[in-house]
């Protein structure tokens, strides 16, 4: 008995055919981005422009004070030098400024988590008469300039006799309502699931946001403490209105009176700027990845 067999169906890759026009070849030029590319050239721009001062400072700080103020203009120098960073760590105020920072800096972070984490718990988890209002009222601090408040601040720490102290430094600096709204916004993306399932096994709202609530916020709160701490580090205009005392001083302030002692000279004052500003740069490399994570998180689950 004869038995008939089907030929076997060729597929466009095996036998090689194809239907239809044939498809470009891909370059590499072909799958360039035009809006990615303006984007990397804005990107390397503003980096160049935050770098090209702080260049500036640093081979500044490595010239001879006559050199400093040739003309025209020179980048590098043929006799670089570290003396203005010893003569500035031989002085010994520097490294009490840093030290004055660090605490007050601390401070503030701690107590902006407490405070704001608090505050915005209240306002996402907890139902009570008046909330909105409430709310309204927090967040229109952010239309307030600081500037404003610094007199009745002062006459404040004044009553309280905190000038010329670390918590009179601090303490003006915890309240933040744009950190409020971002805790709020990132609690109000986490899912009611998990309360739910620790208020039925008997959790209240502290055991609920001690271990529901803060674990789940591990990156926004480290990107607002950082900025947080940043902030406090950088402050110019409260420390300078609020310390007198030369031992209480915190870098910045510390920097702004290196003129006004010693007259104006480029060199010292840009090796002392280098110097305060490292405990910060090395801040923001150990914690860059928290920051982006913690900011990337507000903005897409806000």
């Amino acid at each position: 008995m004869a038995t008939t067999s089907t030929p076997p169906r060729t597929t466009h890759a095996q036998s090689g055919r194809r239907h239809g026009p044939a498809p470009r070849p891909r370059t590499r030029l072909g799958r360039v981005n035009p809006g990615i590319t303006i984007l990397y050239v804005v990107a390397i721009a503003a980096a160049l422009v935050w770098l090209v001062p702080l260049l500036w400072a640093i081979a500044t700080s490595i010239k001879p004070e006559a050199e400093t103020t040739l003309m025209p203009l020179r980048w590098l120098t043929a006799s670089p030098t570290v003396e203005h960073y010893v003569a500035v760590i031989q002085r010994g105020e520097l490294l009490r400024w840093i030290l004055n920072s660090l605490v007050v800096s601390t401070l503030v972070t701690v107590l902006t988590l407490v405070l704001c984490v608090l505050a915005a718990y209240g306002f996402s988890k907890c139902e009570f008469p008046g909330r909105g209002w409430a709310f309204a009222l927090v967040i229109g601090g952010i239309l307030i300039p600081p500037q404003v408040v610094v007199v009745p601040q002062f006459v404040l720490m004044t009553q309280l006799n905190l000038v010329n102290t670390y918590w009179g430094v601090a303490l003006p600096q915890v309240v933040m309502p744009m950190f409020v709204l971002i805790f709020k916004r990132f609690f109000d993306a986490i899912p009611r699931d998990y309360e739910d399932a620790a208020r039925m096994d008997g959790a209240g709202h502290i055991r609920i946001l001690l271990n529901v609530v803060l674990p789940l916020s591990r990156p926004i709160m480290a990107a607002v403490g950082i900025f947080a701490f940043i902030g406090a580090w950088n402050n110019f205009l409260w420390p300078l209105i609020v310390i007198q005392d030369p031992d209480v001083m915190t870098v910045p302030v510390g920097l702004a009176t290196v003129s006004s002692d010693h007259g104006l000279q480029y060199a010292p004052s840009m090796a002392a700027a280098v110097i305060g500003a490292l405990p910060l740069l090395i801040v923001f490399l150990l914690f860059q990845r928290q920051i982006v994570t913690g900011v990337a998180g507000a903005g897409i689950k806000g």
